[in-house]
């Protein structure tokens, strides 16, 4: 684990550094604009150094032990949102026919894969979770060191509960994903030198789904404890979402009514926000750790505190937003 896991973060430094400094034709160039947060153009293709880092580490992993982690079917599911995304970078393609293409990537998976009849999440409601975090965490991938912070979070979190429980090959595929992100956070921390683009955020965010669902089938973590987990990005984009249907806006236009967003132009920043988020999801993921062990109402009881402590925190936030609104 720890050899594959080196490999990961060396190799996911080095080519996170290369791609931070090239500025050439076939890297696309994320140029600030009336919605951005940054205010100097950065490379955004950092993903491919996640990915790249990702597969040396299972290289590594193959070479000493003959094992392969991935399956087919996930490797192609990976891809395929890879090659959308690249193609979006360079040729936008409408936001409708991009879900589209991401629903028919996951129907594939889940048809190449069929969910096993012991689990009680059903076909259609997993295709639609799966779906909903590979856009969550596009959504939510727009402040310097935020989407690789939670990855780090996330991933590490399942890592530690999967080792505990015995399923060594989960745990070295997210301790794989912890040191690849790793890699990649040292140039995205605030001021960040590359982004991470949707090469890196709809995969992370695939990834995510699958390994709630993983656990969740495995008896390593009920499935709402994994969703708190990564909740510092499901809460804000599904609330943000919510939000913006029932005001009748478009919501599927780039905007900045995220609440991290509302945090770092209020004054925060990109760097004492992204830490406050980092002791957030330090916080759900302790609280699922210490959780995963406990009675279905106790964790229920659990679950209702986070949600009642999102609502303050949330009303809090926009209240702050409301205030330096210009008054008219």
């Amino acid at each position: 684990m720890l050899l594959a896991s080196f490999s990961a973060l060396i190799t996911s430094t080095v080519l996170a550094w290369i791609l931070s400094r090239t500025r050439g034709r076939w890297l696309a160039v994320d140029i600030p604009n009336h919605r951005s947060l940054h205010t100097t153009p950065t490379p955004r293709s950092g993903g491919l150094a996640i990915l790249a880092g990702a597969a040396a580490g299972v290289f590594t992993h193959w070479l000493s032990n003959g094992d392969l982690l991935l399956d087919t079917a996930s490797t192609a599911a990976v891809l395929a949102l890879v090659m959308i995304a690249l193609v979006d970078e360079h040729y936008p393609i409408a936001a409708g026919l991009r879900l589209l293409l991401q629903t028919l990537v996951v129907a594939g998976l889940l048809i190449s894969d069929p969910v096993p009849e012991v689990t009680s999440l059903p076909w259609f409601a997993l295709l639609l979770g799966l779906v909903w975090m590979i856009n969550l965490y596009n959504f939510m991938d727009g402040m310097d060191g935020f989407a690789g912070g939670m990855a780090i979070t996330g991933f590490g979190t399942f890592a530690l509960l999967a080792w505990q429980s015995g399923n060594v090959d989960l745990a070295l595929a997210c301790a794989i994903l912890v040191a690849a992100c790793s890699g990649f956070l040292l140039l995205n921390f605030p001021p960040a030198r590359l982004f991470m683009g949707d090469t890196g955020s709809t995969v992370l965010g695939l990834l995510a789904g699958m390994v709630i669902f993983k656990a969740h089938l495995e008896n390593i973590l009920p499935f709402w404890l994994g969703l708190l987990v990564f909740s510092p990005f499901i809460v804000d984009a599904s609330v943000t979402l919510a939000t913006r249907i029932l005001r009748g806006e478009k919501f599927w236009l780039p905007h900045k009514s995220h609440n991290y967003q509302i945090l770092v132009e209020s004054g925060w920043g990109h760097k004492r926000t992204v830490l406050a988020e980092y002791a957030l999801m330090l916080a759900c993921s302790a609280t699922a750790i210490a959780a995963a062990p406990q009675s279905p109402w106790r964790q229920a009881t659990i679950i209702a505190g986070w949600a009642l402590l999102y609502a303050i925190l949330i009303y809090l936030i926009r209240r702050t937003a409301r205030r330096r609104e210009p008054q008219t």
